[in-house]
């Protein structure tokens, strides 16, 4: 058994939520999956109650539905619930980076530089996702509004699958073009630019959505 996994009821949910929201995040756990809570509990050493707590957590996050009389459920999409996710994102984001650049630190900033420089020297699409999701995170963490912030990772979290099937259809050459934005986006926060900010960050996200939409495909796989 995992040492304290079952001490504090708090810590227990939270290391539980830990390892459930990786097994989303990464793919192993696929949109409308069912996760049982006996099966959990079970290979992670703990008791029933750590995990039902672990789902509400991941529920708020948007990871997990919780259907009454079945049970818990990883989050799934159709094509017509992401399109309007990313509207609401090419609505969000921009304010919330609007709100963090003024309080990046220098560090901040000098992370985004190397993970960039990483994700450009990067072969792997699952590796991608990972400093993808760091880069953009990074820049609304300076945001002051949890409410808005919270909002931000939610929508991360419910399109993250399809985010995942699409990166693995890109080319090269619209990797290049992902690069491109980024890096646009990055040097307009050193500038501390917030108008040309909001404009390529919108214009990031919009193609994403109308990409994603020539590809029904992706949110009918099993």
């Amino acid at each position: 058994m995992p040492p304290d996994l079952d001490g504090s009821s708090s810590v227990a949910s939270e290391r539980v939520a830990d390892t459930l929201r990786k097994h989303i995040l990464s793919g192993e756990l696929k949109p409308g999956t069912r996760i049982m809570q006996e099966e959990v509990a079970a290979s992670l050493g703990s008791s029933r109650l750590p995990v039902r707590e672990a789902l509400r957590i991941l529920a708020a996050e948007g990871l997990v539905v919780l259907k009454p009389n079945s049970g818990a459920w990883v989050s799934k999409m159709d094509l017509a619930e992401c399109q309007a996710t990313y509207k609401l994102r090419e609505r969000v984001e921009p304010l919330a980076l609007i709100e963090s650049i003024p309080n990046l630190s220098s560090d901040d900033i000098a992370r985004l530089d190397e993970i960039q420089s990483e994700i450009e020297s990067n072969q792997d699409v699952d590796h991608f996702l990972v400093l993808d999701r760091e880069l953009h995170l990074i820049t609304y963490s300076g945001c002051r509004d949890d409410q808005l912030r919270s909002m931000v990772r939610r929508f991360w979290n419910t399109t993250q699958h399809y985010r995942r099937a699409y990166a693995r259809l890109v080319d090269p050459t619209g990797y290049q073009l992902i690069n491109y934005e980024h890096r646009l986006i990055i040097e307009a926060i050193k500038r501390g630019d917030p108008v040309d900010a909001e404009r390529f960050l919108v214009g990031h996200i919009r193609r994403t959505r109308l990409a994603l939409s020539r590809h029904p495909e992706l949110f009918h796989e099993e």
